[in-house]
């Protein structure tokens, strides 16, 4: 379960009817992304589910199951509780609760697994198209609601999860593929939002500093660090960048995904190249 938001801006404040429509957006970027994975799944071979991915302890089955396990809580059936043993990449509360969902469906064939995704999204689209949501900040449904999302959080999370996952599934096989679509912008436009909380928290940026990202099909984005050591969006006033990190989508994606370390020339730093180091190195938001 995917929250960059913690490190990202405040989504803002709309009235009920831009609500809707962007809603509506993020329904439908979720929809494909959904089309796209299962499609991905489809040609996975049987001697390929078990390959590992980026994400530690999961093989391309358990990114599956995972995936199907959510869904299904989406269109409200049960979490099953069992017991997960040994699994010290289960980290705090809600990776437990998530690798509970991949061990509960371990009986299951691949075929299982997509079909589960197939039907409960499809259950779920069918009932937000015939009952819309329309204020994104009602309480999000079941689990998800339960630990403070609202209805604009989980609408914006499930492309971004399901489209990380087809790309982890993808690099785990050498399928490269699906990096220009919809979700894929979507995905790096929402965790480049937590640019300020990485430079000026995680990074610790010394006062005065001032960071642009540039990630190749997207606006830049530029952070200075306040007098109170908080990173925020950068004006005129904040002067010329410190550094400059530059790259592509796919290594941007990686490295704030927390997927794999970049590698040496996948990052243009110009300007403070140990600041631009430190930054690079924080840049993962993701569990």
């Amino acid at each position: 379960m995917t929250d960059p938001a913690a490190g990202a801006a405040p989504a803002p404040a709309t009235g009920a009817a831009d609500d809707q429509e962007r809603l509506a957006a993020l329904i439908a970027l979720w929809w494909g992304a959904v089309d796209s994975f299962t499609r991905v799944l489809e040609h996975v071979a049987d001697d390929q589910w078990s390959a590992p991915t980026d994400l530690p302890g999961w093989d391309v089955r358990a990114v599956a199951a995972h995936t199907a396990h959510l869904e299904a809580l989406l269109a409200g059936r049960p979490h099953e509780d069992v017991e997960i043993g040994d699994a010290p990449h289960a980290r705090g509360t809600m990776g437990r609760f998530t690798e509970q969902g991949v061990l509960a469906r371990r009986d299951e064939t691949p075929d299982d697994l997509i079909t589960e995704i197939r039907e409960s999204t499809t259950a779920r689209h069918t009932q937000l198209l015939a009952d819309p949501p329309t204020d994104a900040s009602a309480p999000a449904p079941g689990a998800f609601g339960a630990i403070g999302w609202t209805t604009g959080l989980l609408l914006r999370n499930r492309p971004l999860d399901v489209w990380m996952h087809e790309q982890d599934v993808r690099r785990a096989l050498a399928m490269p593929g699906n990096l220009d679509s919809a979700a894929a912008v979507h995905t790096a436009d929402y965790l480049m939002e937590s640019l300020p909380y990485v430079v000026g928290k995680r990074a610790q940026a010394p006062v005065g500093s001032v960071v642009r990202l540039e990630v190749a099909g997207h606006a830049p984005v530029t952070v200075a660090v306040g007098e109170d050591g908080r990173g925020r969006r950068a004006t005129s006033d904040d002067g010329e960048p410190t550094v400059t990190l530059a790259m592509e989508r796919e290594t941007f994606v990686l490295l704030a995904g927390g997927r794999r370390a970049a590698a040496a020339d996948d990052v243009r730093i110009t300007g403070d190249a140990a600041l631009g180091e430190r930054v690079v190195a924080s840049l993962g938001v993701t569990p």
